[in-house]
């Protein structure tokens, strides 16, 4: 057996408490185990996490289902369609490592860093978003979930509409949901958000915040027309309203892409725009560095939001991230992945193409890890995501995307977690299989 497997294999044991691992000694076989303590009584906190006086309106649960699709790992066997990370094949291990053990050794390295954030590194953001936008108005938070978080705690009161494409990511909803907001849904197509529905939701909710992907929408792809752009920001000044652009994968652009528009931030001059934009999805999941860009009073709310929820971000990270984009490194790997990931489209549109034909593939994007596919009418998604499961391969349903009724089944399909075009084509074999299953 090779030592990954033997180490996944410990890793089990050790979960089920058969076995106990001691660093720099080895796996011994656990102590025999007593008999369970009694169990508690918990249902008391049924009680205790649901209540609330009159005015609490907004349900307190918070449904994380969504989001687990893509950060939960697949069986062992299972063909990850369902990631949303580079495999570690792509990763930048090697300067993510030099740049860590540099930044360690920086005179501070490990001391308190500014509230707001390194000032070098909150430069860096802002010279690559653009425009007029200066380092003074950059917050370093710790990823994009975290500065999505913290921006519609900012921007929003409890019980407050939010507008959100449709569809969307999962991830947004839930922190929507988990605010006490209400996310209300404006339909994209390939050329992004409509303009007429979004002022439309604008007059009939009185919304005061808009979220958005504007470049290679998750999960569609779509990247906001430029006819469109100049109308999005402009339908926002006139309701009053932020617009939150999270700028996701930027740094994932495929090798035909060509010139990619400004982010949004840097063509808006009255503080309409909160930006947000993160190093993690083209390095590492671990490597949790992100930008917050706003200007005006709203920037103050964020910098105090951000320090009551997490102080401010590491600075050993901070200074590694700095080491990271100022090396010779950084360009040749955005190269790199950016002809794989081309590489990988191609590989999963032509093997479905192929082997699905049923399935629709209404935009193929130049940017991004994944595809959106349309099922047939009555095909049942959830039906299809657990038959791909047992025929091995993992696949994102599209019900979690939407923010009310979806208007049909669909599925997303990623290629950046899997391990090269081979595992491709055997994980849409395995599809076929399920489909023709559940079809």
């Amino acid at each position: 057996m090779s030592p990954v497997t033997v180490s996944r294999a410990l890793a089990h044991l050790a979960a089920e408490g058969l076995v106990v691992t001691r660093p720099g000694a080895g796996a011994f076989r656990a102590p025999l185990r007593t008999a369970p303590a009694p169990a508690g009584d918990t249902s008391w906190q049924e009680v205790a996490l649901s209540a609330g006086g009159a005015a609490d309106l907004v349900p307190r649960s918070v449904d994380a289902g969504g989001v687990l699709v893509s950060l939960t790992p697949p069986p062992p066997g299972v063909i990850e369609f369902t990631g949303g990370y580079l495999h570690p094949s792509l990763q930048p291990e090697r300067a993510l490592a030099a740049a860590l053990s540099r930044a360690a050794r920086r005179p501070g390295a490990w001391g308190r860093p500014p509230m707001e954030g390194l000032p070098e590194l909150r430069e860096w953001f802002a010279r690559n978003v653009g425009g007029a936008v200066t380092a003074a108005e950059v917050l370093i938070a710790a990823g994009g979930q975290s500065a999505l978080t913290i921006a519609l705690h900012a921007l929003a009161p409890p019980g407050a509409p939010v507008l959100v494409e449709s569809p969307t990511y999962p991830g947004l909803l839930a922190i929507a949901r988990a605010a006490g907001l209400r996310p209300v849904p404006v339909p994209v197509d390939p050329d992004g958000v409509r303009p007429e529905l979004l002022a439309e939701a604008f007059r009939a909710t009185g919304a005061r915040v808009f979220v958005c992907q504007p470049l290679f929408q998750n999960p569609t792809g779509a990247v906001l027309a430029p006819a469109r752009r100049g109308e999005v920001l402009r339908i926002a000044r006139e309701a009053g309203a932020f617009v939150v652009e999270d700028d996701f994968v930027r740094r994932l652009a495929h090798e035909d892409a060509g010139a990619l528009p400004l982010p949004l931030a840097a063509e808006d001059a009255d503080g309409v725009v909160v930006h947000v934009c993160s190093l993690t999805k083209a390095t590492s999941p671990s490597f949790r560095v992100c930008a917050l860009v706003a200007r005006g009073p709203v920037l103050e709310r964020l910098r105090a939001i951000q320090v009551v929820d997490t102080f401010f971000v590491p600075r050993p990270l901070q200074e590694a991230a700095l080491e990271l984009v100022g090396s010779p490194a950084w360009p040749r790997h955005l190269r790199a992945v950016s002809a794989d990931l081309r590489t990988r489209r191609d590989t999963m549109t032509a093997a479905l193409r192929l082997n699905l034909p049923e399935l629709a593939l209404p935009h193929i994007p130049s940017g991004g890890y994944h595809l959106w596919l349309r099922l047939p009418d009555g095909t049942d998604e959830a039906a299809l995501t657990a038959a791909a499961l047992r025929a091995g391969v993992a696949i994102t349903p599209g019900r979690p995307y939407f923010g009310a009724e979806p208007p049909a089944g669909h599925v997303r399909l990623g290629f950046a977690a899997v391990a090269g075009p081979q595992e491709i084509h055997e994980g849409v074999r395995r599809l076929r299989a399920a489909y023709g299953e559940v079809c």
